[in-house]
């Protein structure tokens, strides 16, 4: 592929969506539009690269140090490969004091995988994030994929287990001693 080409992934692939993103903004506020460019570069799979920030940079008329910050500071974009679905789990203090840690280390286990690592079957990522914004409401986590994120509150391993074999079909431990 040549380095046109990959500077073009989003242009190419979503450019009807690039176009309807871009029309929500007046020409001189069109660098608001980092964030809807930003996660529509994560659809199936494609992540926020330096070719696709330095993509989003030319159409927004941005530097790529801009559009990197917003990828560096919030969650919600990844500059790195993961699974299919991102399972983020706050670990920031205030959840860390409601048991986050200690969760977080069992839906590692129920999936055979460490913190930030990708199940064999490129199905889930686990990653500890900060704060989701539901301090009172943790153990919590959201999931981000194709579809969008969802949130998950005042959850236990079960709950845990029931969302991963909806989203997909991960090998987990369903054994008595692996249950809450």
């Amino acid at each position: 592929m040549s380095s046109n080409t990959a500077n073009q992934t989003l242009r190419t692939r979503y450019s009807a969506e690039v176009k309807d993103i871009l029309k929500r903004y007046p020409d001189d506020q069109k660098r608001s539009a980092v964030m809807p460019l930003l996660f529509l570069s994560q659809k199936e799979g494609l992540q926020a690269t330096v070719s696709v920030m330095s993509e989003i940079a030319q159409i927004l008329d941005i530097s790529i140090t801009q559009v990197a910050s917003i990828v560096g500071f919030y969650t919600l974009y990844y500059s790195h490969s993961g699974g299919k679905n991102r399972i983020q789990i706050c670990t920031d203090l205030p959840c860390a004091l409601r048991g986050a840690d200690d969760f977080a280390d069992k839906v590692c286990e129920k999936l055979g995988v460490k913190l930030g690592e990708t199940t064999e079957d490129g199905e889930f990522t686990v990653e500890s994030v900060m704060c989701l914004a539901a301090c009172d409401k943790a153990p919590m986590f959201q999931v981000q994929n194709g579809d969008g994120i969802t949130y998950h509150e005042r959850q236990t391993i079960s709950d845990v287990q029931a969302v991963i074999e909806q989203l997909g079909n991960a090998e987990i431990d369903k054994s008595p001693e692996g249950a809450e």
